[in-house]
């Protein structure tokens, strides 16, 4: 990517502006664009909604962005949109096997809640199924690019390279394809959109994609950035965290409102086990998500102020009675750390015993974390 950036600059006759040490912070790029008075900035996902967040006006001085390497946020993407009308905002994709740039389409109207378009129809790639066929438009398939800017394999891994790089069946002068592992869909219009990688992440026997959770995360109006990751703190203690960076920290959303978010959009198992608020996500040197250094979620931090209710903690110690002993957070899902049909009955009847309430089966269902049976309770 850094010889991509050199090349793009220099065979347009342009200047090639270097960012000084390993980390570019948004405050240094800032600098650099209102000294050298630099038109175009190439940022990774996560430096790009930094820039967007702390440093907007230094995006009014510049004529293109482009964006890629993780999949991007559509609420900053829209609002750049707004903002700066006159920008072109360009999302691309490209592996090391076929270069930062093999893919590129400009932003112009994000929709929440659905994947930024990353090819045009014009663009040399395919999208097939199993078998190597074309799937349908709408249906996804794997990403297969094509063209000139392939690698030639991996030098000593002959392996390796026949099965990433395989024959083009629709090229009439035989050439090879790469084999992305990237799930991908054709929109009627030919534009292309990703959908995560093709293995994708099992999560208590349900294939998950986290970035339609932090998509739909992030359309919330008092979430300015989110990550969703799975988490696996303690043997078989599997979960999914979200991590969330709030608009305006003072009047930051409650877990019950982001749950109650979550829950319009998301089915059941997409919706994260835990959320924790932090002040910045963190970034690795070439500024994506440094999911290392994501914190584990500390229960007080991640349920606000619902876990200072007498009821909740009430409620927390009856599910772990009924689980063994096993810890539970305010927003631990009953079914998902070790509950079923059987033990739930046993847990309404220890609720109507330490509470005096009528309490049913179908409660449990319905609201099944401490913190929505609380309020349901409390109904």
């Amino acid at each position: 990517e850094f010889t991509a950036g050199l090349w793009a600059a220099l065979t347009s006759g342009g200047t090639c502006v270097l960012t000084a040490g390993p980390h570019p912070t948004p405050a240094r790029l800032a600098d650099l664009v209102a000294a050298h008075g630099v038109t175009t900035l190439d940022l990774p996902t996560g430096l790009f909604e930094l820039m967007a967040d702390e440093h907007p006006a230094t995006l009014a001085r510049l004529r293109q962005v482009t964006t890629g390497g993780a999949p991007p946020s559509v609420t900053h993407l829209a609002r750049v949109r707004r903002q700066h009308p006159r920008l072109r905002l360009v999302h691309t994709y490209g592996t090391p096997e076929s270069g930062a740039y093999a893919l590129g389409h400009p932003v112009d109207a994000p929709q929440p809640g659905r994947p930024v378009p990353v090819a045009g129809a014009d663009q040399r790639c395919h999208v097939l199924d199993a078998r190597l066929r074309p799937v349908p438009v709408g249906v996804v398939g794997e990403l297969y690019l094509c063209g000139p800017g392939l690698a030639d394999g991996y030098p000593g891994h002959p392996g390796g390279t026949a099965a990433v790089f395989v024959a083009d069946p629709y090229d009439p002068a035989g050439g090879r394809m790469l084999r992305t592992g990237q799930l991908a869909s054709r929109a009627a219009d030919g534009t292309l959109r990703l959908h995560g990688p093709v293995a994708g992440t099992v999560l208590r026997g349900a294939r998950i994609d986290p970035t339609e959770v932090t998509t739909v995360l992030t359309a919330h109006p008092g979430v300015r950035r989110a990550a969703v990751v799975v988490r696996t703190d303690e043997p078989g203690g599997e979960r999914l965290v979200a991590y969330l960076v709030p608009a305006d920290p003072p009047a930051a959303p409650t877990v019950a409102e982001l749950r109650r978010h979550a829950a319009e959009a998301l089915p059941e198992h997409l919706r994260p086990a835990e959320y924790a608020i932090l002040t910045t996500l963190p970034l690795t040197p070439d500024g994506r998500l440094d999911t290392a250094a994501l914190p584990a979620p500390a229960e007080a931090a991640s349920a606000a102020g619902a876990a200072a209710d007498p009821r909740v903690r009430l409620l927390r110690d009856l599910f772990a009675e009924v689980l063994d002993g096993r810890p539970v957070g305010p927003e631990d899902n009953f079914f998902r750390v070790g509950g079923h049909s059987l033990l739930a009955v046993r847990l309404v009847n220890r609720i109507r015993s330490a509470l005096a309430v009528e309490i049913t089966i179908r409660d449990v269902f319905q609201a099944p974390t401490p913190v929505a049976l609380a309020e349901r309770l409390a109904a």
